[in-house]
Protein backbone atom coordinates (compact mmCIF):
# COMPACT_ATOMS: atom_id res chain seq x y z
CA UNK A 1 0.00 0.00 0.00
CA UNK A 2 1.25 3.49 -0.88
CA UNK A 3 -0.34 6.54 0.79
CA UNK A 4 0.04 10.25 0.17
CA UNK A 5 -0.35 12.15 3.46
CA UNK A 6 -1.01 15.89 3.78
CA UNK A 7 -0.50 17.93 6.99
CA UNK A 8 -1.76 21.51 7.35
CA UNK A 9 -3.04 21.70 10.91
CA UNK A 10 -0.88 24.59 12.13
CA UNK A 11 2.04 26.50 10.59
CA UNK A 12 3.79 23.96 8.39
CA UNK A 13 2.56 22.75 5.03
CA UNK A 14 3.71 19.16 4.51
CA UNK A 15 3.16 16.14 2.29
CA UNK A 16 4.74 12.71 2.37
CA UNK A 17 4.44 9.47 0.46
CA UNK A 18 4.82 6.35 2.60
CA UNK A 19 4.44 2.60 2.14
CA UNK A 20 2.75 0.08 4.40
CA UNK A 21 6.16 -1.27 5.41
CA UNK A 22 6.92 2.24 6.79
CA UNK A 23 9.29 3.35 4.05
CA UNK A 24 9.16 7.12 3.62
CA UNK A 25 9.47 7.71 -0.13
CA UNK A 26 9.29 11.49 0.22
CA UNK A 27 8.75 14.05 2.96
CA UNK A 28 8.34 17.72 2.03
CA UNK A 29 7.83 20.32 4.76
CA UNK A 30 7.57 24.10 4.27
CA UNK A 31 7.68 26.24 7.39
CA UNK A 32 5.76 29.48 7.91
CA UNK A 33 7.92 30.70 10.80
CA UNK A 34 8.99 33.85 8.96
CA UNK A 35 5.38 34.66 8.03
CA UNK A 36 4.34 34.61 11.70
CA UNK A 37 7.48 36.13 13.30
CA UNK A 38 6.21 39.75 13.10
CA UNK A 39 3.16 38.74 15.15
CA UNK A 40 5.03 36.85 17.88
CA UNK A 41 3.11 33.65 17.21
CA UNK A 42 0.94 31.76 14.77
CA UNK A 43 -1.92 33.78 13.26
CA UNK A 44 -4.60 31.31 12.08
CA UNK A 45 -5.75 33.37 9.07
CA UNK A 46 -2.18 33.95 7.90
CA UNK A 47 -1.48 30.22 8.28
CA UNK A 48 -4.60 29.20 6.31
CA UNK A 49 -3.78 31.57 3.45
CA UNK A 50 -0.19 30.31 3.30
CA UNK A 51 -1.39 26.69 3.21
CA UNK A 52 -3.72 27.57 0.34
CA UNK A 53 -0.81 29.09 -1.61
CA UNK A 54 1.67 26.29 -0.83
CA UNK A 55 -0.19 22.98 -0.63
CA UNK A 56 -0.41 22.19 -4.36
CA UNK A 57 3.32 22.72 -4.85
CA UNK A 58 4.19 20.72 -1.73
CA UNK A 59 2.03 17.79 -2.87
CA UNK A 60 3.45 17.96 -6.38
CA UNK A 61 7.02 17.97 -5.03
CA UNK A 62 6.32 15.06 -2.65
CA UNK A 63 4.90 13.01 -5.51
CA UNK A 64 7.84 13.86 -7.78
CA UNK A 65 10.45 13.07 -5.10
CA UNK A 66 8.72 9.78 -4.25
CA UNK A 67 8.98 8.52 -7.81
CA UNK A 68 5.37 7.32 -7.82
CA UNK A 69 2.40 8.63 -9.78
CA UNK A 70 -1.22 9.13 -8.77
CA UNK A 71 -2.07 5.76 -10.31
CA UNK A 72 0.38 4.10 -7.88
CA UNK A 73 -1.39 5.49 -4.78
CA UNK A 74 -3.75 3.31 -2.76
CA UNK A 75 -5.10 6.15 -0.60
CA UNK A 76 -4.76 9.83 0.26
CA UNK A 77 -4.77 10.97 3.90
CA UNK A 78 -4.84 14.34 5.64
CA UNK A 79 -4.95 15.66 9.16
CA UNK A 80 -8.66 15.90 9.90
CA UNK A 81 -8.26 17.78 13.19
CA UNK A 82 -7.84 19.05 15.71
CA UNK A 83 -5.86 22.05 14.60
CA UNK A 84 -6.35 25.53 13.21
CA UNK A 85 -9.60 25.08 11.33
CA UNK A 86 -8.63 27.12 8.25
CA UNK A 87 -5.47 25.08 7.73
CA UNK A 88 -7.21 21.78 8.44
CA UNK A 89 -9.84 22.62 5.81
CA UNK A 90 -7.18 23.41 3.20
CA UNK A 91 -5.48 20.05 3.74
CA UNK A 92 -8.68 18.03 3.89
CA UNK A 93 -10.19 19.66 0.79
CA UNK A 94 -6.95 19.15 -1.14
CA UNK A 95 -6.73 15.52 -0.07
CA UNK A 96 -10.38 14.87 -0.91
CA UNK A 97 -9.94 16.36 -4.38
CA UNK A 98 -6.95 14.19 -5.31
CA UNK A 99 -8.69 10.79 -5.11
CA UNK A 100 -11.68 11.82 -7.23
CA UNK A 101 -9.86 11.14 -10.48
CA UNK A 102 -8.40 7.67 -9.74
CA UNK A 103 -11.19 6.75 -7.24
CA UNK A 104 -8.87 6.39 -4.24
CA UNK A 105 -10.13 6.30 -0.65
CA UNK A 106 -9.68 9.43 1.47
CA UNK A 107 -8.49 8.93 5.06
CA UNK A 108 -8.93 11.67 7.68
CA UNK A 109 -6.24 11.23 10.32
CA UNK A 110 -6.50 12.84 13.75
CA UNK A 111 -3.69 15.31 14.37
CA UNK A 112 -2.47 13.65 17.57
CA UNK A 113 -2.43 10.23 15.88
CA UNK A 114 0.28 11.52 13.58
CA UNK A 115 2.40 12.57 16.53
CA UNK A 116 1.67 9.32 18.36
CA UNK A 117 2.57 7.00 15.51
CA UNK A 118 5.60 8.88 14.21
CA UNK A 119 7.82 7.48 16.98
CA UNK A 120 6.92 3.92 16.05
CA UNK A 121 7.32 4.52 12.33
CA UNK A 122 10.62 6.40 12.48
CA UNK A 123 12.28 4.32 15.18
CA UNK A 124 10.64 0.88 14.87
CA UNK A 125 9.30 1.02 18.44
CA UNK A 126 6.88 -1.77 19.37
CA UNK A 127 3.63 -0.94 21.14
CA UNK A 128 2.86 -0.19 23.85
CA UNK A 129 5.11 2.83 24.29
CA UNK A 130 4.98 6.03 26.32
CA UNK A 131 4.68 9.21 24.29
CA UNK A 132 5.39 12.59 25.92
CA UNK A 133 4.75 14.99 23.00
CA UNK A 134 5.30 18.71 23.48
CA UNK A 135 3.56 20.81 20.84
CA UNK A 136 1.29 23.83 20.62
CA UNK A 137 1.33 24.48 24.36
CA UNK A 138 -0.26 21.09 25.06
CA UNK A 139 1.68 18.49 27.01
CA UNK A 140 -0.33 15.25 27.12
CA UNK A 141 1.40 12.09 28.24
CA UNK A 142 0.13 9.19 26.21
CA UNK A 143 0.45 5.45 26.18
CA UNK A 144 0.19 4.25 22.60
CA UNK A 145 -1.08 0.68 22.64
CA UNK A 146 -1.78 -0.14 19.01
CA UNK A 147 -3.42 0.55 15.72
CA UNK A 148 -6.93 -0.75 15.16
CA UNK A 149 -8.81 -1.22 11.91
CA UNK A 150 -9.58 2.51 11.78
CA UNK A 151 -6.34 3.83 13.23
CA UNK A 152 -4.45 4.20 16.51
CA UNK A 153 -6.36 3.31 19.64
CA UNK A 154 -6.19 2.20 23.21
CA UNK A 155 -8.87 -0.47 22.89
CA UNK A 156 -11.80 1.30 24.53
CA UNK A 157 -13.97 4.17 23.23
CA UNK A 158 -13.48 4.88 19.54
CA UNK A 159 -10.57 3.60 17.51
CA UNK A 160 -9.17 7.14 17.32
CA UNK A 161 -8.65 7.46 21.09
CA UNK A 162 -4.94 6.89 21.40
CA UNK A 163 -3.87 8.17 24.78
CA UNK A 164 -4.55 7.12 28.30
CA UNK A 165 -3.27 8.75 31.49
CA UNK A 166 -1.10 6.21 33.25
CA UNK A 167 -1.08 2.60 32.10
CA UNK A 168 -2.92 1.48 28.96
CA UNK A 169 -6.66 1.17 29.30
CA UNK A 170 -8.07 -2.36 29.40
CA UNK A 171 -9.55 -3.80 26.24
CA UNK A 172 -13.28 -4.18 25.62
CA UNK A 173 -15.18 -6.35 28.05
Amino acid sequence: MIVLGIETSCDETAAAVVTEDRRILSNVVLSQIEDHRPFGGVVPEVAARAHLELVDGVVERAMRESGVGLDDLDAVAATGGPGLIGGVLVGVMTAQAIPTAPALPFLAAPHFAGHALTAGVNHDIAVPYLLPPVFGGHFPVATVVGVGPDGPHRGRETSWAIWAPGPPAPGPT
